[in-house]
């Protein structure tokens, strides 16, 4: 965890704030200690950057999970005219569409 700290700029104790807010949940070693993946430092310098400009801690947990959530939804909208297009009428294509955003989350 000190490491992930350094590298970041931060303190083991905001990681483990981060932790307790799950905006990020590090993998564990057998010996229990904790690992991140490339993808979750970046995760937590986007939490760090909001919390250093006065956003308190919980909400820069939500506005990162949001942001996250907003780029998987580009994601998904810049394939779907590519799937639309392969599928001859489109409906199968509208379908998965919409199963892939409930899948994220996006839809009820």
């Amino acid at each position: 965890m000190r490491r992930a700290a350094d590298m970041l700029r931060t303190t083991p104790a905001f990681l483990r704030a981060l932790g307790e807010a799950r905006l990020i949940t590090p993998l564990r070693s057998e010996g229990g200690r904790r690992r991140y993946s490339r993808y979750r430092p970046r995760i937590a310098a986007r939490a760090r950057e909001l919390v250093d400009q006065g956003t308190p801690i919980e909400a820069a947990c939500r506005i990162v999970i949001l942001e996250d959530q907003l780029e998987e939804a580009q994601r998904i909208n810049a394939a779907y005219p590519r799937a639309a297009e392969s599928d001859g009428r489109g409906l199968r294509a509208r379908v998965r569409h919409r199963r892939a955003l409930r899948t994220s989350g996006f839809l009820g």
